[in-house]
């Protein structure tokens, strides 16, 4: 059933991306821990992509909800385009733990700049198996940041 959903997938985007004149040249999906993980590979990368994710997450949203109305099923389908998310995803983590660092050394907190939320789950994640640092989102709206804090001693 599953390699079933993923050529069903397969297929939505590839008839999305033919009604969109936007050329694609394969499209990888995997099945991971209940999520559908597609990835785009496509010289249009950059408009497809858009400024700090944002089409992207556009493309996602509307991807999922064709998908989910083709299969009848509520399937979570996460989308990338060459392998951005990916790389985006790594950076994050190793920024995370470079200032996790520099705060367990100095004892002094930092505040990220403005994530949303996808970005700050990210940070979070990446550190919380840590026992020397502390995470937590402060701001309201869109000015939500994450601050990395030493540990409070018991």
């Amino acid at each position: 059933m599953n390699n079933e959903y993923s050529v069903a997938i397969k297929k939505q985007i590839e008839d999305f991306f033919e009604k969109t004149t936007f050329e694609i040249n394969d499209v990888l999906v995997v099945l991971r821990n209940e999520i559908f993980f597609v990835n785009i590979n496509t010289e249009h990368s950059k408009t497809l992509i858009g400024e700090r994710g944002k089409t992207l997450a556009e493309i996602q949203h509307i991807i999922r909800g064709i998908v989910r109305r083709q299969v009848k099923e509520d399937l979570f389908v996460e989308v990338d385009i060459n392998n951005y998310k990916q790389i985006k995803n790594e950076k994050l983590r190793d920024v995370a733990k470079d200032i996790a660092d520099e705060v367990s050394f100095y004892k002094t907190e930092k505040i990220l700049p403005v994530m949303n939320p996808y970005e700050r789950r990210i940070i979070h994640l990446a550190l919380e198996k840590r026992s020397d640092i502390e995470t937590e989102s402060i701001g309201e709206g869109l000015d939500r940041r994450v601050v990395v804090r030493p540990a409070q001693s018991l």
